[in-house]
């Protein structure tokens, strides 16, 4: 068995899938490091795109939980 390499535990730690780590690792095992870093930052700018549409989902709910909060201060304040 074929000890993990720091940068392949690394990719996977970041939440990576198995065939994107290892392709990054096998970049920098054959020195183009180039073509890694390439894949890196696209990567990165995957895992940030989901982030932000995360971050949008989020917002939505605060908003519902705003509205709802505010429908149920109405109807108490009726009574």
């Amino acid at each position: 068995m074929r000890p993990e390499s720091a940068v392949r535990c690394n990719l996977l730690d970041a939440g990576c899938s198995e065939v994107s780590a290892a392709f990054v690792d096998q970049l920098v095992q054959a020195g183009r490091i180039s073509d890694a870093l390439h894949e890196l930052r696209v990567i990165r700018y995957n895992l940030m795109d989901e982030l932000h549409q995360s971050q949008r989902r989020v917002d939505c709910l605060d908003y519902l939980i705003r509205q709802t909060e505010k429908e149920i201060k109405t109807t108490i304040e009726r009574r």
